[in-house]
């Protein structure tokens, strides 16, 4: 039975893709799909002559008109125009060469950043990644759009016989795949006020710091400005300003609530 694996963060993840590479699939209006590798039998063309058609539909597409194949075994060229992206029927989506099972792509060499996008290329395909050729007038080749977001897609491999023109084998339907939903605007969060649980407790750790430092700070500065009673009398504002020049202001307040020496003794 044809299982039609499609990964990066799909429901059917390869198991051999380290986990970093699992992410951001499907999107809003890409799905990436394994090539098939291993999938067909090679005795069907034995002379290198098939290739690989990729088709694509919507799930609410009636089971009536998802065949790829007319009444002489002949593939479909149904477009994304023709079938509404896939809402009449099935389109074309993608044309490649068979993926060569006797030398797949080795995962191992994904460790290699300098190999990471080549490796990818050979194995994954990704549906709906070309944005320019639904507008491009001399666009001739099978054109791969967008797909539609939050979009449930079915997804089929066909082999092709390129010299006789016929279909030679094809999978089942795959599962369906759903697209991305758009976010709406409203509901995006954008207070940048919001933190997480650690940054919370580390917040509240610096700010307590901050406030003994300052506690510490302004105990300082007042046993330094304290008025004390005769004997112990000590009036530092010349220290102080001198030091410090912008509490010169703060003394002078002061020194109406504190009499100098010279006015106590007066009194």
């Amino acid at each position: 039975m044809f299982v039609l694996w499609f990964v990066l963060g799909a429901n059917c993840l390869l198991q051999d893709l380290p986990p970093q590479l699992a992410t951001n699939n499907p999107t809003l209006t890409t799905v990436a799909l394994e090539k098939p590798f291993c999938m067909f039998d090679s005795s069907l063309c034995p002379n290198k002559s098939c290739i690989i058609y990729l088709y694509a539909m919507k799930e609410s597409a009636s089971a009536i008109s998802s065949q790829v194949t007319d009444n002489t075994s002949k593939p479909l060229d149904s477009t994304f125009h023709q079938t509404s992206g896939g809402q009449l029927g099935p389109y074309k989506a993608a044309l490649f060469n068979v993926p060569d099972c006797a030398s797949p792509p080795k995962l191992a060499d994904l460790g290699d950043v300098n190999k990471v996008s080549d490796i990818l290329k050979q194995y994954l395909f990704r549906v709906g990644d070309d944005v320019n050729c639904l507008y491009d007038p001399n666009f001739l080749a099978v054109c791969n759009p967008p797909l539609a977001p939050d979009t449930t897609y079915r997804f089929k491999y066909v082999l092709l016989d390129s010299t006789e023109g016929i279909v030679k084998d094809q999978t089942l339907w795959s599962d369906p795949i759903k697209t991305r939903k758009v976010k709406l605007p409203l509901k995006i969060d954008t207070w940048p006020g919001r933190r997480s649980g650690d940054m919370i407790v580390i917040t509240s750790i610096l700010s307590v710091l901050v406030f003994l430092l300052l506690a510490g700070f302004l105990a300082s500065v007042s046993s330094d400005i304290i008025c004390l009673l005769p004997g112990g009398i000590s009036y530092p504002f010349q220290l102080i300003s001198e030091a410090l020049p912008e509490l010169t202001s703060l003394c002078m307040f002061l020194s109406h609530l504190c009499p100098l020496p010279q006015e106590i003794h007066e009194a």
